[in-house]
């Protein structure tokens, strides 16, 4: 006869229930603090290469009493480094400026990935002052169709990856196109580390594009721990460069990017109090209120890839 008793389900206690629970309870938890600290660590990693990028620029200005990419031509190669090979590079004004790519008079104001902006990371590598090697990039722009497996050749991957590159322009928001206008000095007298993920340049006039390639998160922390935590003030700004210097509002990016800043008219793009409503694809907002911009990180958990950020040198 069969024995029902020795057949029943015996189920869990609340005891045993609860230590399951706690469990799973510690893995998940583990789970999303081990995701912050790598987060933590990618923002920590790239603030410390601005900074790195910053004394490199500062010890060669020291030693060479010019900024790399910068140095007169006649005495570029005296001390070894490439000579400007167009009117405006190598013209010891204090700033690294782009080229216009098809303009060989010397429209020095406009913001490309050519010209003294590359020659920078090539006297740094000759000089030894930074890591990896830049002899790829060259001072006569533009870098034509470099495929994206190579732009590291030409300047620096970003420690935080995701694309972004570590690129220098001069000018903010203040910079402006079209070529007939000669900056000189560039826009708002400021040279910046620029972050975002590079994808190429015009095939035809040596314009760079790139896209946000930072979360709003890891822009406001990068924002936070490095200046003011506010994106259109300080030294870190929610700005890039795609064509032209373009602030990470949202909206389409490529050739023609966001609100370009100074876009046929010099002074057009200036950091805004207009009320401006947050979404999924906003960098910053204010809450469509009248205050200063904000890092957007409540919208979608700041985990929107809507972000890049331009450091202002010291």
């Amino acid at each position: 006869m069969i024995n029902p008793q020795k057949y029943r389900f015996q189920g869990f206690t609340l005891i045993e229930l609860s230590i399951v629970l706690v469990i799973i309870g510690l893995i998940v938890g583990g789970i999303l603090v081990g995701r912050d600290l790598i987060s933590a660590a990618g923002v920590r990693a790239q603030i410390s290469q601005i900074e790195k990028y910053q004394a490199s620029v500062n010890t060669f200005h020291s030693k060479y009493g010019y900024l790399p990419g910068d140095i007169p031509t006649p005495i570029a190669g005296q001390y070894g480094f490439t000579a400007g090979s167009w009117p405006g590079q190598g013209d010891g004004n204090g700033y690294i400026q782009g080229s216009w790519g098809n303009n060989a008079t010397g429209q020095m104001g406009i913001v490309t990935f050519g010209g003294e902006t590359a020659l920078l990371w090539v006297d740094l590598s000759i000089a030894k002052l930074t890591d990896g090697g830049f002899s790829t990039a060259g001072p006569t722009p533009p870098l034509s169709t470099v495929p994206l497996n190579q732009i590291g050749l030409y300047m620096p991957t970003a420690k935080i990856g995701q694309g972004n590159f570590v690129y220098v322009w001069s000018g903010g928001w203040k910079e402006w196109y079209p070529p007939s206008h000669v900056d000189n000095p560039p826009g708002d007298e400021t040279m910046y580390f620029g972050l975002s993920a590079v994808i190429g340049n015009s095939t035809s006039n040596g314009f760079g594009f790139s896209n946000p390639g930072l979360t709003v998160s890891q822009a406001y922390a990068i924002d936070a721990k490095s200046d003011d935590g506010l994106p259109q003030s300080g030294k870190v700004l929610a700005m890039y460069q795609t064509y032209n210097a373009v602030w990470a509002s949202g909206g389409a990016s490529g050739a023609t990017g966001e609100t370009i800043s100074g876009a046929y008219t010099a002074g057009t793009g200036a950091p805004t109090t207009n009320a401006t409503a947050g979404s999924s694809t906003t960098c910053y907002d204010n809450n469509s209120g009248s205050g200063p911009q904000q890092y957007s990180v409540s919208q979608n958990n700041g985990a929107g890839l809507n972000c890049a950020l331009s450091f202002a040198f010291q």
